[in-house]
């Protein structure tokens, strides 16, 4: 059971390194003018005064919610891991 947990372990952590490797290089970003979409169009589009939350709960909402249930997955895989197990 011990040597299964450790190939899993090191599976999802080749897993990372290749996903690593396969983002784009840091940089600028393709579209540049974002930041000006946002701030022009954010009153017409949203009824929202605030841009930032307009971004983060419209625009992206779904990005949102997937960062959320990576979250939830991530802690709960960490709380099954750390359990203590009754023989």
């Amino acid at each position: 059971m011990r040597w299964l947990r450790v190939g899993a372990l090191l599976v999802v952590f080749g897993l990372l390194i290749a996903a690593a490797g396969w983002m784009r290089p840091y940089g600028e970003p393709v579209r540049t003018d974002m930041d000006a979409y946002f701030l022009e169009r954010t009153p017409e589009e949203v009824v929202v005064t605030n841009v930032v939350t307009a971004v983060v709960f419209d625009y992206r909402g779904f990005d949102t919610l997937g960062e959320a249930t990576v979250l939830f997955t991530a802690v709960m895989a960490v709380a099954l891991i750390l359990r203590r197990w009754r023989r």
